[in-house]
């Protein structure tokens, strides 16, 4: 297999691609290159570990493809000896708790998930006991890959359904915390699976606390994704929750992306809580134990700023990426500075004891904890975070670059605009900044900001804008519109779109 094509399936730090034709692109994860891909992560895995064989573990969610790669999968790793416990539909975090079992002595896991994208698409995450592999980790098994030089045995596959264990070690940590083996007894909670993996929270955690489940929506795996999105950031999913906790007179709702790793929720006045929300949510939680650093990603609002410093911890923004954001709070900690949370705002929430590992369920018990407690002052979730300030506008909007080399042209654009943005009257560069250029602008000239960056995996330079005024956003987006005009190459139609 030739390495151009295939160092193309890597994406950050998973291998991702195109699994099927049903939306009429190219199929370019194809089994052929799962196969392989496999064989070069058992020959790596035995390199690292110095084992004449190892064991890993193989888990999918509800994608359509998921079953043609998984047979791929155990093809090309038995043939290089490995033995394959495969645990059926799982949730990623549980492919890395697995791996904490001594009992089973694995050696590594793989998940076959591409997350929220769309339908056609698949992907493969690897983890070692350590934690998930970073993207120098992927270069390696990639080039393994195509060499050809692969460890050769003969492996077998077994069965291991690894969620029951993982659903009662969530359940307990909710009663450990409340000091009770029902402490959801006579809750509405409702639960938007988005046709995912995370269809089991209701019947394997929720109702074992006790609580009332009826009006969930969308458990059923279905790979097609019918409904809508499986992301907890999208517009239409957050309103299909917040209409089922309405009709249903929840006490809370909560939805999952398709592989689990990320949460958000809606509180029983039909309140979003995700994003900003959601930060300030578990951050109000954490700090009141024992001050710290929250480390965020780049996008973050100011009031979250304000909210964290408030209740006596300090926000650190730093660059999208979830790994990005976990291995700065990790860095932090063995610093000595402690920081017990890396969270993004599209949900990715990692805690200090728990891994560092993004878990959406996880997360979700920790929201479980918080509403028995504030159930027990008879307030509210949402009250929580009632001191938190929100911007009067924000917006995100994606222009694409064209060419090739947008990665490139995209660092000089950037370059330019951190000389051009001091000149714009009313805005100064926000220091420090860890991705991009933020620009601040002062009340008169749209009283918020805008960050301007490259994407971590597409050819678009997301731009996010945020203002305490309104009609704020449109003059920032006008004066940012100004600086870009020079720069052919970057679509700037959703710009002038966007300030009308």
């Amino acid at each position: 297999m030739n390495y151009t094509s295939i160092k193309k399936l890597k994406s950050g730090t998973d291998v991702r691609g195109v699994a099927s034709p049903i939306l009429g692109r190219p199929v370019t994860l194809t089994e052929d290159a799962v196969e392989t891909i496999a064989r070069a992560f058992v020959t790596w895995l035995t390199q690292k570990t110095g084992k004449k064989s190892v064991k890993i573990a193989l888990g999918n969610d509800s994608r359509l493809t998921a079953e043609i790669l998984k047979n791929a999968f155990e093809r090309g790793a038995t043939q290089s000896g490995a033995d394959v416990l495969y645990t059926g539909l799982s949730s990623t975090p549980s492919m890395f708790m697995i791996l904490q079992d001594k009992k089973r002595a694995l050696d590594g896991s793989v998940m076959i998930t591409a997350s929220h994208l769309p339908a056609d698409r698949n992907g493969l995450k690897f983890f070692t006991p350590e934690g998930g592999l970073e993207g120098s980790d992927v270069d390696d098994i990639l080039a393994i890959a195509d060499s050809g030089n692969f460890a050769r045995g003969e492996g077998k596959v077994y069965e291991d359904y690894f969620m029951d264990e993982y659903s009662a070690q969530l359940a307990d940590r909710v009663r450990d915390a409340c000091g009770s083996q029902r402490p959801l007894e006579g809750r509405k909670i409702i639960v938007d699976a988005g046709n995912g993996a995370g269809g089991f929270f209701t019947e394997k955690v929720l109702k074992p606390l006790g609580a009332n489940t009826d009006g969930s929506v969308f458990l059923d795996p279905d790979g097609r994704f019918p409904n809508h999105a499986p992301n907890p950031e999208d517009k239409g999913a957050m309103a299909a929750l917040k209409k089922a906790v309405l009709e249903n007179h929840a006490d809370l709702g909560i939805i999952f992306d398709t592989d689990v790793d990320r949460a958000g929720a809606v509180d029983v006045k039909g309140e979003e809580i995700n994003r900003n929300r959601l930060i300030a949510l578990i951050s109000a939680r954490l700090l009141a134990k024992r001050p710290g650093t929250i480390v965020t990603d780049s996008v973050t609002s100011d009031g979250l700023t304000k909210f964290i410093e408030e209740r006596g911890g300090r926000h650190h923004r730093y660059m999208r990426g979830y790994r990005n954001v976990i291995d700065e709070c990790k860095r932090l900690n063995a610093a000595g500075e402690y920081s017990p949370l890396a969270v993004e705002t599209s949900g990715h929430c990692a805690f200090k004891d728990n891994y560092f590992l993004d878990d959406g369920a996880y997360l979700v018990t920790e929201i479980l904890i918080i509403l028995a407690e504030q159930l027990k002052k008879g307030e509210r979730i949402a009250n929580l975070i009632s001191g938190l300030e929100e911007p009067a506008e924000a917006a995100e909007i994606r222009p694409a670059i064209d060419g090739d080399d947008f990665r490139e042209y995209g660092a000089h654009v950037l370059e330019q605009i951190e000389k051009l943005a001091p000149l714009s009257e009313g805005a100064s560069i926000a220091k420090p900044n860890y991705e991009g250029i933020r620009i601040n602008f002062d009340k008169e000239h749209g009283d918020g900001w805008v960050l301007i960056r490259m994407s971590l995996h597409e050819a678009i330079m997301p731009i996010n804008v945020e203002s305490n005024s309104a009609g704020g956003c449109k003059k920032m987006i006008a004066a940012l519109l100004k600086m870009l005009e020079p720069f052919e190459r970057i679509d700037l139609s959703l710009l002038r779109k966007f300030i009308g």
